[in-house]
């Protein structure tokens, strides 16, 4: 083995998978450390990618030349595109994925990229010259150099487990913890907390009553995560396998509200803020007290086991408590269970010490990513790690960082929301979270992405190539929808059917397409045309068209902000020499250190005139 690589990825979780490989790929050597060589990606919590705004990040780094739409696509057991009710800004994927399978095909990833390599440890010390990363060092006693090191140890460090009034040390149940990296950063100056999250019960589905519950299909047409040309598991014929809905009841939550003494959550152990919009079974109860019901669902974690997923029940309540009220659902009077629901508590570092491209302010080449910096879930995750991954890989070759703005990518949302905001919970994406939504779809993440990525040299040709061949055939349908007419006699039937006023003349297939009523691919249908196109095209196009007029607003508001985004701010800038600035604005700016206008406005407490004044000094 080697000892010494351009870059080190420390933890194995999907912020260090993506981070590998992205730098593996773009030609860096590259050592990625993990304790456990089979819990690559592991999934800790629930068995599924995507959901809202989550499924528009994965499609995000898929479209970047990232791996998790295509592990995804490749273990597929359920795929729902969900929000179809609404408009396409809310339309989100997600799937769900054998969790175990999901693990393996990373491994075969990784295993097989020539330039990466695996070694089994926990990094404990971090190799520094003066204020800049040398490598590290490991509890085994093995030293490895580098440029560069990412760290990506999800809930690992400082890891505490809590069951009850049982506590014991791992990041994962049957996982140790490691030691001394964050002791060794406040040592430093860095400033690190500690969060909480948690994970429900596993359940035997050999011993529920599934008779009694109400399954959740998944769509009868399935899509995928990936632009590539690679069908999912699902699309090349397995069958997809059904998620069951339950519920809680009074009983139930008698039960639970018994065992609050014990709850390390409520009596005081647990010090860490776990996150808002994932709450316990526990918080339900207090912060919802006169619901008598919760909603649950059962989810399947392989196709190959008779373990299930017990989505909503996150808990941190005694193990007897627990089986207690399992028993009281029903169809679970009988219910047997592999693993018992627990909380984790876990160090973070405050994300405002970090620059755009995720490397640390004060420290050259020590990045940081995933649930380090104060994120909850593996889609956040990932796209953290594969930015990290990107941009040390950039540094080390001298070239240019690259930073993904508000307006082109959720992704850019989250690492700005980060650096900017920092987080005193655990950070979720949202849809609600980005002003520019409507240009932010699932459905067009290649046409933002594809090729910024193709120019770094990540995204592949193929790649390149089929975003280029869906680019040009959007065009030409758009430009036919707003050319060609349709008959009055011809259309009027369909209109008539779905309810939308019927024609006297002529108009426009635009025009038609146009209203909330009508369906694109069903006007293709009654106006002869010679090419088929696929149903990603029609959609694409038919959202162009509805939402024109909401598009080209965002895209107006977007262009007036890029030009806030173009001011640049000096690194290392003291905002003391200026005047008019308010004492706390000053403070906030010496602390967050923006490095644009248009970062600057969105620091919370900095007014317009705040912005007015730096806008003058900088001559602008």
């Amino acid at each position: 083995m080697r000892d010494s690589y351009d870059i080190i990825v420390v933890g194995g979780g999907h912020a260090g998978c993506e981070a590998a490989v992205a730098a593996a790929n773009l030609g860096c050597s590259v050592l990625l450390l993990n304790a456990d060589l089979r819990s690559f990606a592991r999934m800790s919590c629930n068995p599924a990618v995507g959901g809202i705004a989550k499924g528009q990040i994965v499609r995000e780094i898929d479209a970047l030349g990232g791996m998790m739409g295509l592990v995804t696509d490749a273990t597929t057991l359920q795929f729902r595109m969900l929000n179809r009710s609404k408009g396409p800004a809310m339309w989100s994927p997600r799937a769900q994925c054998d969790k175990q399978a999901f693990s393996l095909r990373w491994r075969k990833i990784l295993e097989t990229h020539c330039k990466l390599d695996i070694y089994a440890d926990f990094a404990d010390i971090f190799l520094f010259e003066n204020s800049k990363i040398a490598g590290v060092h490991t509890t085994t006693g093995a030293i490895f150099k580098s440029q560069a090191v990412i760290l990506t140890a999800g809930t690992f460090l400082g890891g505490k487990l809590f069951i009850g009034r049982t506590t014991f040390e791992g990041g994962r149940i049957g996982e140790l913890a490691s030691h001394g990296l964050t002791e060794q950063l406040v040592s430093l100056g860095i400033k690190t907390g500690r969060m909480k999250t948690g994970t429900p019960p596993r359940i035997d589905i050999s011993s529920v009553d599934t008779s009694r519950l109400l399954p959740q299909l998944g769509d009868a047409e399935p899509e995928r995560f990936s632009y590539l040309d690679v069908p999912s598991s699902i699309q090349g014929g397995s069958p997809q396998m059904p998620c069951y809905i339950l519920h809680t009841n009074e009983k139930v939550h008698d039960i639970l509200r018994e065992g609050f003494k014990d709850s390390p959550l409520l009596n005081g152990l647990i010090t860490g803020r776990g996150p808002r919009y994932c709450p316990s079974i526990e918080d339900k109860l207090r912060v919802f007290p006169d619901n008598d019901s919760h909603q649950l669902f059962l989810e399947p974690e392989g196709r190959d086991t008779n373990e299930y997923y017990l989505q909503g029940f996150s808990s941190s309540l005694p193990l007897q408590t627990q089986l207690d009220a399992l028993h009281a659902i029903e169809g679970l009077e009988e219910v047997k269970i592999f693993k018992p629901a627990y909380a984790v508590e876990y160090d973070y570092f405050d994300p405002t010490q970090l620059k755009a491209t995720l490397e640390l302010k004060d420290f050259d080449g020590l990045y940081f990513a995933g649930q380090v910096n104060g994120t909850t879930g593996y889609e956040e995750a990932a796209a953290q790690g594969l930015m990290a991954g990107i941009n040390a890989a950039l540094k080390i070759q001298e070239k240019e960082p690259f930073i993904l703005r508000r307006d082109e990518s959720y992704i850019g949302v989250l690492i700005d929301d980060l650096i900017t905001k920092g987080v005193d919970e655990p950070y979720r994406m949202f849809t609600s979270r980005a002003e520019y939504r409507i240009l932010l779809r699932q459905d067009n993440a290649d046409f933002r992405l594809t090729e910024k990525s193709f120019n770094l040299g990540l995204a592949s040709e193929k790649r390149y190539t089929i975003m280029a061949s869906k680019r040009s055939q959007v065009d030409v349908l758009r430009d036919w929808c707003y050319t060609t007419k349709v008959r009055a006699a011809d259309v009027n039937p369909y209109l008539e059917s779905c309810g939308s006023t019927p024609l006297t003349d002529s108009k426009k297939v635009a025009e038609l397409a146009a209203r909330p009523e009508t369906n694109l691919s069903e006007l293709l249908k009654i106006v002869p045309r010679g090419t088929i196109y696929p149903k990603e095209v029609v959609e694409a196009v038919e959202v162009e068209i509805k939402y024109k007029g909401y598009i080209e607003r965002e895209k107006a508001v977007a262009k007036k902000i890029s030009r806030l985004e173009n001011l640049k701010i000096p690194e290392g800038f003291n905002f003391d020499g200026i005047p008019g600035l308010s004492i706390e604005c000053r403070q906030k700016f010496n602390r967050y250190q923006p490095r644009t206008i248009a970062q600057a406005s969105r620091i919370s407490g900095v007014s317009p005139s705040d912005i007015s004044i730096l806008l003058v000094y900088f001559g602008r």
